[in-house]
């Protein structure tokens, strides 16, 4: 029975640590996904001084929702422009007048808050137009709402099979030593000096489920990292979180969840089982 309560255990860890392998990782490259899009740009019309801008620079600056503001002049908006065109940059030499406008540049604190700096600037006078990447920027917000509670419901599942499958197997184990746990009542046992031994074998069973996933998660993620580490820096310009700062977290919640798992299923079955 100890060797099936370990089994389950496991498997059960094992699934919640593919898990939270996936969260983690997911909400990396979203994290750096979102970073592309914190920046709010205001085209000035041509018609817009300088000290106007400084003056709305000055407003924007105090926003809490503004992490830093910047002025970019045309020329320098053009060179940023023919950067981007690189090898072809010559193309754009063609042109005489540049048609890029001075604007500023926003740097927010948290993407939500594009919404509030924007309404913000629309009261400004001497603005073109605003460029900021709303839909994107919803996207991700919901994205990531909706992997957090995604995986707090399936983590919650899986903790709630796992304390039910070491309930279940303990109470066969109280079945099966009614006889000795009557006569130890009989000559006068404390209740905890009962289900003290229950307790720690659930313990136990835990911690050895716990340490016979971590190391089944490290050869899995070493393996997926050696295989796919390299073209995740290609398609989405990000690493994957390192090795040793996964292990080492889900050491430290594994073995907090393996024995917290084992001794609730112990403490379960024995309120319900022995009466004590």
């Amino acid at each position: 029975m100890a060797s099936a309560s370990v089994f389950s255990i496991t498997a059960i860890l094992l699934i919640l640590g593919i898990v939270f392998l996936l969260i983690v990782n997911v909400t990396n490259v979203t994290e750096s996904v979102r970073s592309d899009f914190d920046t709010i740009q205001v085209y000035l019309l041509e018609t817009t001084t300088l000290d106007a801008a400084v003056v709305m620079i000055n407003d924007l600056a105090i926003l809490p929702e503004v992490q830093s503001v910047s002025y970019q002049s045309k020329e320098e908006a053009m060179a940023a422009f023919k950067k981007k065109f690189g090898d072809k940059a010559y193309l754009l030499d063609m042109r005489q007048n540049n048609p890029l406008p001075n604007s500023l540049i926003i740097k927010v604190e948290r993407i939500e808050d594009c919404d509030i700096i924007v309404d913000k600037v629309r009261t400004f006078q001497g603005v073109e137009g605003i460029n900021y990447y709303k839909d994107t920027i919803d996207k991700l917000v919901k994205l990531t709402t909706f992997i957090q509670y995604g995986a707090l419901a399936v983590i919650g599942i899986l903790l709630v099979i796992s304390v039910i499958v070491v309930s279940n197997t303990i109470k066969l184990m109280v079945l099966g030593r009614e006889g000795e746990i009557a006569i130890m009542k009989y000559v006068g046992a404390t209740n905890w000096f009962i289900r003290g031994p229950f307790l720690i074998e659930g313990m136990l069973i835990g911690l050895i489920s716990a340490l016979i996933s971590l190391g089944v998660i490290a050869l899995i993620y070493s393996k997926f990292e050696e295989l796919f580490g390299a073209d995740m820096i290609v398609m989405l310009s990000t690493n994957l979180v390192p090795q040793r700062f996964m292990l080492y977290n889900l050491s430290v919640v594994f073995a907090a969840l393996g024995i917290s798992i084992g001794a609730s299923g112990s403490i379960i079955s024995m309120r319900r089982f022995l009466d004590t």
